[in-house]
């Protein structure tokens, strides 16, 4: 992976090039409505230090299979950590915004800031699949995606109309910067605003507002790789009242101000 392939959210691609490999895979066409992909990443450290690979998340759960056990992530709403070290891999699956309600059954706002072990919500099997998977070889990876998809066609839910909403107004909260208040958002998708936090809290997990923070600074943390980015002109594209508004934002996340962040 380098920098320039990097996906959106994951800081210092830079760094990260070489540490580690990530790949993509789409799934069935019959699990497109829940599942945006699946991810897999594979490193190999031995003989080195411990990596530590920090990702602003996205408004989305994921399952992963890996070691020890699989599990389920919900929305980190902070900045998530991942700590890669010695040999290894995992098989992710990225549903949907809203589309991993229908497998929970249950509000996804519950799973916020969480990881619990997948054989609460998919029962043992999970387990067995997690172990077919994790046995292939890290270049098998279109095999691993089909018992992945084996696995969730078995228990594909009932379609919920109401995901495929959520799911457009999360790709309108995070597409267009021109959306910085959650008024706005609602207006759009002609809904109340009490009505717009219900359905987020039910289908996503994060609050609309936190849907829009986040996406301007993913496009913050993207445009801090390049160093002569003017901090000011970006404040001002993505509704920010000032830049110091815009390095509050990204500090209180991040941990340090964009500026120095893009020195660094």
């Amino acid at each position: 992976m380098t920098g320039s392939d990097a996906p959106r959210g994951v800081l210092r691609p830079q760094g990260a090039a070489g540490r580690f490999s990530l790949d993509q895979r789409q799934p069935d066409p019959a699990l497109e409505p829940l599942v945006e992909f699946y991810w897999h990443v594979r490193w190999d450290l031995c003989g080195q230090a411990p990596y530590d690979q920090k990702v602003l998340s996205h408004p989305n759960v994921h399952l992963v299979f890996e070691e020890p056990r699989a599990a389920v992530y919900g929305v980190d709403r902070g900045l998530f950590v991942r700590r890669l070290e010695g040999r290894g891999q995992v098989l992710g699956v990225k549903f949907r915004p809203g589309g991993f309600r229908a497998f929970w059954g249950r509000p996804v706002q519950e799973l916020a800031d969480r990881v619990l072990p997948a054989t609460e919500v998919f029962g043992p099997a999970v387990e067995r699949t997690s172990r077919q998977i994790l046995s292939l070889s890290g270049e098998d990876t279109v095999v691993m995606a089909g018992l992945a998809d084996a696995f969730l066609l078995a228990r594909l839910p009932a379609i919920d109309p109401q995901a495929a909403e959520v799911a457009a107004m999360v790709e309108t909260a995070t597409g267009d910067h021109t959306l910085v208040r959650v008024e706005q958002l609602a207006e759009r998708h002609g809904v109340s605003v009490r009505t717009l936090q219900r359905l987020f809290a039910e289908y996503v997990g994060a609050g609309p507002k936190w849907v829009l923070r986040r996406a301007r600074l993913h496009e913050a943390a993207q445009r801090a790789e390049d160093a002569s980015v003017d901090w000011s002109a970006l404040a001002t594209d993505l509704g920010y009242a000032d830049q110091a508004h815009l390095s509050r934002d990204f500090t209180a996340v991040v941990g340090l101000p964009p500026t120095h962040y893009a020195r660094s």
